[in-house]
């Protein structure tokens, strides 16, 4: 009896147009027995459009929703993050630059201190730290890293505009007969690596000690 109750309310929700994953919500049935029961009721191709119409619809919207929800999470997490860090003092930058050094310094070249990044940003920030430390940005010099397939000239323009800097304080660029192209994996900014270079040896002897002195801590 309920068998035939519930075969009776397929065919209705049939003839109104539902989908197997909708009547079985309403029915419980399987979509197996339903393919069963319906299999001389298909659904017009104007309504399988419909149905899908509405399936995309509804994926859009979800996904619209879980981004919202990702954006105010982050902004969230961005506003805490402000206040926990707050601003640099000239202490915070000056050890702050030392480990940036550190990690992504040159080490073996007498007399040059230079850093070596594809992120703009912390090249910029490597600037600011430089200037703490009493270099002007006319005594910075850059040499690029760039593929023999990139736009060298753009390249170095970008960088011009990005750092502030002339490039009459840019040295010829290093080409790598390599391709951009053929790289796989996907890291980087796509602008080539920037090192920026000082030539200072008071400088670089002070950062060679200060990096001695943070290894005995």
């Amino acid at each position: 009896m309920a068998k035939r109750l519930l075969k009776q309310k397929a065919i209705e929700l049939r003839k109104l147009g539902c989908s197997y994953s909708q009547i079985k919500r309403e029915t419980g049935v399987s979509k197996s027995t339903l393919s069963l029961w319906l299999a001389d009721m298909p659904l017009s191709r104007e309504r399988i459009n419909e149905l899908r119409g509405w399936n995309e619809a509804r994926i859009e919207r979800c996904r619209s929703t879980k981004q919202r929800k990702k954006e105010e999470r982050i902004d969230m997490v961005f506003r805490k993050v402000s206040q926990d860090i707050g601003l640099l003092s000239k202490r915070d930058l000056f050890i702050a630059g030392l480990f940036l050094y550190w990690g992504e310094g040159w080490k073996t070249a007498n007399y040059t201190t230079a850093l070596t990044n594809t992120n703009p940003c912390m090249i910029k920030f490597f600037m600011k730290w430089l200037d703490l430390m009493g270099i002007k940005k006319e005594k910075i010099k850059i040499l690029l890293h760039l593929y023999s397939d990139m736009n060298i000239e753009k390249a170095q323009e970008y960088w011009s505009k990005e750092l502030g800097i002339p490039k009459t304080q840019f040295r010829k660029p290093y080409i790598k007969k390599s391709l951009q192209s053929n790289i796989t994996y996907k890291t980087g900014f796509g602008r080539g690596t920037c090192n920026i270079i000082v030539e200072n040896i008071d400088l670089w002897e002070y950062v060679m000690v200060s990096l001695k002195y943070l290894q005995t801590l």
